[in-house]
């Protein structure tokens, strides 16, 4: 028998068999990186070689990387509006 691959996050069952997404996959929502992350997971779950998926993982890096600009930008804006008021 053998063991889920760790790259296979997208849900898990409880005990009364209920899904439940994962709350990696939650954070993962929010920032808008959802396909890039399932891309690099079918990859991973392919290969099983993260050297051969180095397309997703830029592909998730680069998402991930805009998507913390955006906000660290978002989060300047509202700290010098609240100064300013």
């Amino acid at each position: 028998m053998t063991s889920p691959s760790p790259h296979d996050r997208r849900t898990s069952k409880t005990s009364g068999d209920a899904e439940e997404e994962d709350p990696v996959e939650q954070m993962i929502s929010r920032t808008g990186c959802t396909e890039q992350h399932e891309a690099l997971q079918d990859c991973m779950a392919e290969h099983r070689d993260w050297r051969v998926c180095q397309s997703y993982v830029g592909a998730f890096k680069k998402c991930m990387s805009d998507h913390h600009k955006a906000r660290q930008e978002h989060l300047s804006q509202r700290m010098a509006d609240s100064t300013s008021t």
